[in-house]
């Protein structure tokens, strides 16, 4: 039996195509060990969404050959798509597997041991219509599973390099969806997370928007009790679609809206085809349905040409927004894009003073919202037991997805229960107690 160790990096569909390899390796016979512990096999599912990613994928893969120079390393993903020669090309690497291919993971594997010959798995990504299907039994969390509903994206916003390396949208069939959250549930998963390059175009492939009907038909799963959404674009919620959702109750009041910049001139040059205004006005949809809505966002700081006024004016925004997280990202270049050859290229240094501005403003906010339900009703799925303080409490979260723990005493087990309680004090900053 060969040993197999894998090692995820980048997103969330990363993360649920890593659970459906590692599942399909287990099902041939493989098995699968730590990634910091030797193996026959080491697989990196990569990233290419900064340079840093690029770096970190890079680095995993000759970490990989270090620890084992006999081992087969295989390199998989979005790294492998953009990179072209020089990933192909690098010792470090026996197989290289692009995105479209991964579910043929296994079958590869077993190719090259019967053929001892190197493959290289890498299509015109731009070039299919083809969604690659993966169905997910079982993962790693034993609570939550993320579910992933299409791939690719059509917008090519200008400082993006996924569109590139993912394709252009793509959506799973509906059918394959239902049946693979069905088996979740009756697994005893009680949440699913949506999830996807861009879901806010799923079914447009086909025509239209599919995303309400394939919600509403998720909702009525029996043994699913929470459904949340991934990232949103601001267009897609409109007052039709906040009012349709907010009648399903499992759907979680927890939306992640991208917004990248508060500045209107900025989001222009980043063709994020919306303004601040009319992001703000979904915020206020989403409220007027949602009241106590945990929204959260991405933000990009230091675009090209970005001013100190520009970046004063997203400041202003996500303070106005009252977002519960800001996800903050500096600019990073990509070669191929539109922005990369755009004037006003700032420092590194400049985009680091700016990341921790909007950090300590993330920080206030965060405190702020969860501040806001002391005293208040909540229920909790528990997750995990960890130590805090010295002690030990189980630990999950609320819908809005907020992070809370009851002492962990007298032996229960608290995994993968709802408990209704009221939330209180803090242990720490980022964790509520539950009484």
């Amino acid at each position: 039996m060969k040993s197999v160790a894998l090692h995820n990096l980048g997103c969330k569909v990363n993360a649920y195509e890593m659970d459906v390899m590692q599942q399909r390796l287990r099902e041939k016979g493989y098995q699968i060990v730590p990634f910091d512990e030797p193996a026959d096999i080491y697989i990196v599912n990569t990233c290419t969404v900064t340079n840093i990613a690029d770096r970190k994928s890079r680095q995993m893969l000759h970490r990989a050959r270090r620890q084992n120079p006999d081992a087969v390393v295989v390199a998989v993903g979005c790294y492998v798509q953009a990179g072209g020669e020089a990933v192909q090309q690098d010792d470090a690497v026996d197989i290289v597997i692009g995105n479209n291919r991964k579910k043929d993971l296994a079958d590869i594997l077993d190719d090259y041991f019967r053929s001892g010959a190197g493959r290289r798995e890498v299509i015109d990504i731009g070039h299919t219509d083809e969604y690659e299907e993966m169905t997910l039994t079982e993962t790693a969390e034993h609570t939550r599973a993320y579910i992933k509903i299409q791939d690719g994206c059509n917008q090519f916003c200008s400082y993006c390099i996924i569109p590139y390396v993912r394709g252009r949208v793509r959506s799973r069939e509906q059918a394959d969806v239902l049946r693979e959250v069905q088996g979740i549930a009756e697994a005893g998963y009680r949440e699913i997370v949506l999830t996807g390059i861009h879901i806010s175009s799923y079914g447009v492939d086909r025509g239209a928007s599919e995303l309400l009907e394939l919600l509403w038909k998720l909702h009525g799963i029996q043994g699913l009790q929470r459904i949340r959404l991934g990232s949103l674009e601001p267009r897609v919620v409109t007052e039709e679609f906040a009012a349709r959702i907010s009648a399903m109750p499992k759907i979680c009041p927890h939306f992640h809206l991208s917004l990248q910049s508060g500045s209107d001139s900025v989001l222009k040059r980043m063709n994020r085809r919306y303004t601040s205004g009319e992001y703000f006005r979904t915020t206020e949809i989403l409220r007027k349905y949602y009241p106590d809505a945990a929204l959260t966002t991405d933000v990009i700081v230091g675009f090209p040409g970005e001013t100190e006024e520009e970046f004063r004016r997203t400041q202003e925004f996500v303070r106005r927004v009252n977002f519960y997280e800001l996800h903050i990202f500096r600019y990073s270049r990509r070669r191929g894009t539109p922005a990369a050859a755009m004037e006003g290229q700032l420092t590194e240094a400049e985009k680091g003073r700016r990341s921790a501005i909007l950090a300590q403003e993330e920080r206030e906010m965060s405190l702020a919202y969860r501040t806001g339900w002391a005293g208040r009703e909540a229920e909790v799925l528990f997750e995990e037991e960890k130590e805090i303080g010295g002690k030990r409490y189980w630990v999950g979260h609320t819908p809005e997805y907020i992070m809370a723990a009851v002492p962990s005493e007298g032996g229960r087990d608290l995994r993968n229960r709802i408990v209704r309680g009221t939330l209180g004090g803090f242990l720490k900053e980022d964790v509520m107690i539950l009484k």
